[in-house]
């Protein structure tokens, strides 16, 4: 099959650039007068886009066209950015990928992104730095992971396990701990993150 017109192909450009230049779907929407509808049916991949609309965004980005329509052979150790991790469905679907993220792991396959919320990490993790998961049941004690409880709220911290529950640690001390018996289950461990404000 052809990379020109391919939609899944043109959908990863996209979003690698709009990541790269910390560039969202309302801000490409507003620049360059388009409904921001079309622009979300482009970073889906679930149309492609016109060719005077790819000049435009190759425009925009001060990049080739060629750079959003081919399949670009660097960036195939990128893993999915995810804009949320719920339990009860596959959070890998392609609804919750808002994006995708370069990395240098070994086991890329098993890995995905997310974006931090919140402050309750800091100093060490800023809300809108990236942290790159490993996809795992289980963890040492005193590391940090993606933890999700009642198979709807995930959450980043260091957990520290007990016998009979495990306590989820805030690198701010401003948050207190949280003990758990039940009612959890680990998603994965954070083995990197790209930090956001490292040069501010």
């Amino acid at each position: 099959m052809s990379e020109l017109g391919n939609k899944k192909i043109f959908a990863k450009n996209l979003n690698y650039y709009m990541l790269l230049n910390n560039k969202n779907r309302r801000d490409i929407s507003k620049a360059l007068d388009i409904p921001y509808t079309t622009v979300t049916s482009w970073c889906t991949g679930e149309f492609y886009p016109r060719i005077d609309k790819i000049e435009m965004l190759a425009n925009y980005f001060c990049i080739n066209k060629s750079d959003l329509v081919e399949d670009n052979k660097e960036r195939n150790n990128a893993v999915p950015l995810l804009g949320i991790v719920k339990a009860g469905y596959d959070y890998l679907a392609d609804q919750n990928i808002i994006g995708y993220v370069e990395v240098n792991v070994k086991d890329k396959e098993n890995c995905f992104a997310l974006k931090v919320k919140g402050d309750s990490m800091q100093p060490v993790l800023y809300e809108g730095d990236i942290i790159i998961v490993h996809k795992q049941e289980d963890i040492e004690s005193g590391q940090v992971a993606v933890v999700l409880i009642n198979e709807n709220e995930a959450t980043v911290k260091k957990v520290i396990k007990n016998s009979d529950s495990i306590e989820l640690i805030a690198f701010n001390s401003y948050y207190p701990s949280k003990k758990l018996k039940e009612g959890f289950s680990i998603i994965g461990k954070v083995i990197e993150a790209k930090i956001s404000k490292i040069f501010e």
